[in-house]
């Protein structure tokens, strides 16, 4: 594997561009297997479940967190105010400088909140955190997000936990085209050929979950994940025949920009 091939994000190089999630699976044992058999190098983790309090048991208790890079996320913040406070309790649990910004805005899909979430990403920026934000499938925001200082950014495919694949492919292909930072795409991967589909286009990696984790064997799903996403990523770089119009034709501005005064 060249230089090149590898996925850099802020201080960490990856070889694996398949991030793990660790909620949803059916024990203990069965996640470390998953991740063992994706090759996956970072792990994502909710501060929420980690019980830094000490007040109850963790249920990642057992797995070998230090084999990994940790990608605390902010799941169910509902301000930046409290994803921010969130990120405070993983560094100040010695967890990581890395933290995924994640803020409810609609309680029914979990969608993320736009404001909050740019509020929160360049408040964690300014505090010396590499800071990969969950986003919508908005390509304004990506790119007000990378901007802003983000490390990478992580459209969803779909909503968090749904398993729907691809909902939006021209905005998701949109984002992965134009964002000058790596571009993860996260959330709603229910099948190995969505990661493969999202790989082509070119984006950076996926984050998947629920995916792996609700399988009926979620040890070689991973392993089909994992697949999934080297034969993408080799695809991308071979270059796919007639890529360049695949899913965009007949797209385009109906009002023309050309003549219009500036300012």
């Amino acid at each position: 594997m060249t230089e090149e091939d590898r996925l850099h994000l802020g201080p960490a190089t990856l070889a694996s561009r398949l991030i793990h999630g660790t909620g949803k699976f059916p024990s203990a044992q069965v996640l470390a297997q998953s991740i063992a058999v994706s090759g996956a190098e970072m792990i994502t983790l909710a501060v929420r479940r980690l019980h830094l309090d000490g007040d109850r048991r963790s249920e990642l208790e057992g797995l070998d967190l230090a084999r990994y890079h940790l990608l605390p996320n902010t799941a169910g913040a509902r301000s930046a105010e409290e994803a921010i406070r969130l990120a405070h309790l993983a560094r100040a649990a010695g967890l990581s400088d890395f933290i995924k910004v994640e803020v409810v805005g609609h309680e029914a899909s979990l969608l993320p909140d736009p404001l909050a979430t740019f509020e929160a990403t360049s408040r964690l920026v300014a505090e010396g955190y590499t800071v990969l934000p969950y986003t919508s499938d908005d390509v304004a925001l990506a790119l007000r997000l990378a901007e802003a200082g983000a490390a990478a950014v992580m459209p969803g495919a779909a909503p968090i936990g749904s398993t729907l694949g691809v909902l939006n492919p021209h905005n998701i292909r949109l984002i992965i085209e134009e964002c000058p930072v790596p571009v993860i795409v996260d959330a709603g991967l229910g099948a190995p050929s969505d990661a493969l589909r999202v790989m082509e286009w070119g984006a950076a990696g996926v984050l998947v979950n629920t995916g792996i984790a609700r399988a009926g064997n979620p040890v070689e799903m991973a392993r089909a994940f994992a697949a999934a996403v080297e034969a993408g990523l080799l695809a991308h770089g071979a270059g796919l025949a007639g890529d360049a119009v695949e899913g965009r034709r007949g797209f385009g501005a109906s009002t023309p920009a050309a003549g219009l005064p500036v300012g």
